[in-house]
């Protein structure tokens, strides 16, 4: 009897993790579909994904189409003579051509519990969002953008100081097992999809360095569950005295009673962090790096870089 043959899809380490799970499988993966190499870093060398790593170290067939509008591409997909397809954070949105060439079409692994936080950053928006719960979602794959039926679901309950890039490793482990306890059934025709609900829709933009800048008259718990959710990218930051800071760690703090701080004013500087009012509560900063140095906590910051009560960070 012959083994599934799945295609994988899928571009950064989020990924990686299906893969590793698709391989441990009795299925043959036919093919690894990933973003085309780019060039990264000042000498502009090309980069393969984290997934064409390991695609190649596993000794898979690699396909790097920029689109699917080529008639050699769709050639090329359909003579893999796929079973199904696992798109794991592609980076590419498929046109229904391709999401019909296996036969039992595409499903994808998507770090919210949809139908919240549709979209290209899950995982940053829920902690922007001061969401209490996150989660994976394995999904039949359809023209709209993510809102396909729900195959199965997986809940991760965030912790109050959990940062972007653990939720991110959490939720990539978690997408890896949910796709390994239900890959069988899916191939089996076993699960019943359940078409998501409108009601609680969110849209997921994708992350820029231009929202990255902190806004002090933003209150305290926003600006904190910024610094959370853009860890460690785009890292939030704001300037003093035309120095930038990053911020890469905060906390949001109930302000003393008879406060007058301005938003931006540093109201008190120790080894315990940087309390700065905000336009409501205070934003106590706990580690910060400048540009090219290490990432310091307050206290070894403040060696050698002198902050004062009264102070005020520089308005953008």
């Amino acid at each position: 009897m012959s083994l599934p043959r799945i295609i994988f899809a899928g571009t950064p380490d989020f990924s990686v993790a299906s893969l590793e799970a698709l391989l441990d499988q009795a299925v043959e993966i036919v093919g690894v579909y990933t973003q085309p190499d780019r060039s990264a870093g000042r000498g502009k060398k090309l980069h393969q994904s984290p997934v064409k790593q390991r695609a190649l170290k596993a000794g898979l067939d690699v396909y790097q189409p920029e689109t699917f509008k080529a008639a050699s591409d769709r050639e090329t997909l359909v003579g893999l003579h796929a079973d199904l397809m696992v798109v794991v954070a592609y980076g590419l949105i498929l046109p229904q051509s391709v999401l019909d060439t296996p036969k039992l079409g595409c499903i994808n692994i998507h770090a919210s519990l949809l139908p919240r936080w549709r979209g290209a950053a899950p995982i940053q928006r829920a902690i922007e969002a001061g969401d209490t719960q996150s989660g994976v979602c394995l999904m039949q794959m359809e023209k709209g953008l993510d809102s396909g039926p729900v195959l199965a679901k997986s809940s991760h309950d965030i912790l109050p100081q959990e940062t972007g890039g653990q939720l991110h490793d959490a939720l990539s482990q978690m997408g890896a097992d949910l796709l390994r306890e239900n890959l069988h059934d899916i191939l089996n025709q076993r699960l019943k999809p359940v078409k998501q609900p409108e009601q609680g829709l969110r849209y997921a933009h994708k992350l820029s360095k231009q929202e990255a800048r902190v806004q002090w008259q933003m209150e305290a718990i926003d600006i904190a569950n910024k610094v959370r959710a853009f860890n460690p990218w785009p890292v939030m930051s704001c300037t003093i005295n035309g120095q930038v800071l990053r911020i890469h760690q905060a906390t949001a703090e109930a302000a003393d009673e008879g406060d007058n701080s301005q938003a931006g004013e540093i109201v008190k500087a120790s080894a315990n962090g940087i309390c700065v009012g905000t336009g409501s509560g205070w934003l106590n900063i706990t580690r910060v790096q400048k540009p090219g140095g290490k990432i310091l906590d307050v206290r070894d910051f403040l060696n050698g870089f002198s902050l004062k009560p009264g102070q005020r960070f520089d308005r953008d």
